[in-house]
């Protein structure tokens, strides 16, 4: 059988039962990259002796009746920018591709303590930001896996894991996710904390995460979301539960919002025609919103406080020297370096706003409906794809998820983007629950 093909619920529930064992799917997995991944690229680092041996630790466990994790024996794939004891985390960067760390990441303590096994590190675009990385797209070897996760997106959408951990700073999850055909979602800002995590914006870095089916992003995002005092934007309140939300029944049908977005007239035809019949379906669930002048603005100031903090950051960095990097990445590091304290602190100022606006907003609306990119996956050398389509929501720190519904005229997939309530995360879960079963096509009447 091909375990590698088990969504990471049925993996951890037979691997519980003794039904099936880690070892078994763990090899699976690197038999399926083995066969597969010399055309797509995926994986930075990977250690199959290693991912066996963490994969027998766990099966020893579960034999000798010990705790099981949410996670017990399921592999899962981990973004070159966070950073892992056992292996090393590259950041995407030639001159660190033998970097270690002697801690793990917050989220990999996480993992660690669902009884997952990391499998090993997915590609980054180099220091997750623009310039493209060698992956490419499971679909169509031309084109791009999107960036900056192109690893983690790649990888699960070409059955190597069930999971992957990604980044978003602009669109690094959703636009990825979109264009590779799986699901991607990055929740509220400070849901998953950022401890060990490669810095490039600490206003608007967040984790991200890719499945094949909700049921594991609302397993994934419970094992991973928790406070952590280390971590500025993580705070401590109770928070989002995605099983609980996404297996429950709507009070009410929610209602959807649509705004015409200032960069609708980049949309592909294929888009533009895929989200008006979802737009049709949804009839009087959805409400045509105006939008705000300010959306504009927020997209204009989310690419200052972007470059102003990655170059404060990372300027230094012997792998953004410049002969280290090509021009896209010396293009954007000479922006950061002209734009002024003033400049930044006045676009930084917007952040509040926008989490004023949507806190109020959401008081009427379930969920926002979004292309979560312009359209089909670009070649390969022509970029990664423009963010575009999730600057305004990372901005704003909302829960977001892309959703792999249609396709483009080149025949690729493409997403839909759902965008919900801060630190409501498990409503917009319940939301695109709804949304799923109401466009479940309806069973033929059988005329016997």
């Amino acid at each position: 059988m091909t375990f590698w093909s088990l969504t990471a619920r049925e993996a951890a529930a037979r691997i519980r039962t003794g039904a099936l064992t880690s070892v078994e799917l763990v090899r699976s997995c690197l038999e399926r990259i083995e066969q597969t991944d010399s055309e797509i690229g995926a994986w930075a680092h990977l250690d199959p002796d290693h991912a066996v041996a963490q994969a027998e630790v766990m099966d020893d466990l579960r034999r000798r009746g010990r705790p099981v994790g949410a996670l017990h024996g399921v592999p899962v794939g981990i973004k070159d920018i966070f950073d892992t004891k056992d292996m090393p985390t590259g950041l995407g960067a030639r001159v660190h591709k033998d970097r270690r760390t002697d801690t793990d990441a917050a989220l990999i303590e996480k993992l660690r303590g669902a009884g997952a096994v990391i499998l090993g590190k997915t590609v980054t675009t180099p220091f997750a930001f623009a310039s493209p990385a060698h992956t490419r797209n499971p679909h169509d070897r031309a084109h791009s896996p999107g960036g900056s996760s192109s690893g983690s997106a790649a990888a699960v959408a070409a059955g190597h894991v069930p999971l992957a951990l990604g980044t978003q700073t602009g669109g690094s999850t959703i636009r990825p996710a979109s264009f590779c055909g799986v699901l991607g979602f990055k929740p509220t800002r400070g849901v998953f904390s950022r401890r060990g995590c490669l810095e490039t914006s600490p206003t608007l870095d967040q984790p991200g995460i890719f499945a094949r089916s909700m049921d594991d992003i609302a397993l994934l995002g419970d094992a991973l979301s928790g406070y952590d005092a280390a971590d500025a934007a993580s705070y401590n309140r109770p928070m989002p539960k995605l099983e609980a939300g996404y297996a429950s029944a709507a009070p009410v049908d929610p209602l959807f919002a649509w705004f015409d977005l200032p960069y609708a007239d980049r949309l592909s035809p294929a888009m533009r025609e895929g989200l008006a019949e979802l737009l049709e379906e949804l009839g009087d669930r959805v409400e045509h919103i105006a939008t705000p002048a300010s959306f504009a603005d927020v997209i204009d100031r989310h690419a200052i406080v972007h470059r102003y903090e990655f170059h404060r950051a990372l300027a230094d960095d012997p792998g953004l020297q410049p002969a280290e990097i090509d021009a896209t990445m010396t293009d954007l590091l000479a922006h950061g370096a002209r734009i002024t304290d003033a400049e930044y602190e006045d676009a930084k100022s917007y952040v509040a706003g926008a989490e004023a606006y949507f806190s109020a907003f959401f008081n009427d609306y379930d969920a926002i409906i979004a292309p979560a990119a312009l359209g089909e996956a670009p070649v390969m050398d022509e970029g990664t794809g423009d963010a575009i389509c999730s600057l305004i929501w990372t901005f704003a720190g909302l829960p977001c998820l892309s959703l792999p519904w249609l396709t483009g005229q080149g025949g690729l997939p493409m997403g839909v983007q759902l965008i919900g309530s801060a630190e409501e995360d498990d409503r917009l879960f319940r939301s695109t629950a709804w949304l799923e079963r109401r466009m479940e096509p309806a069973d033929e009447e059988d005329d016997a």
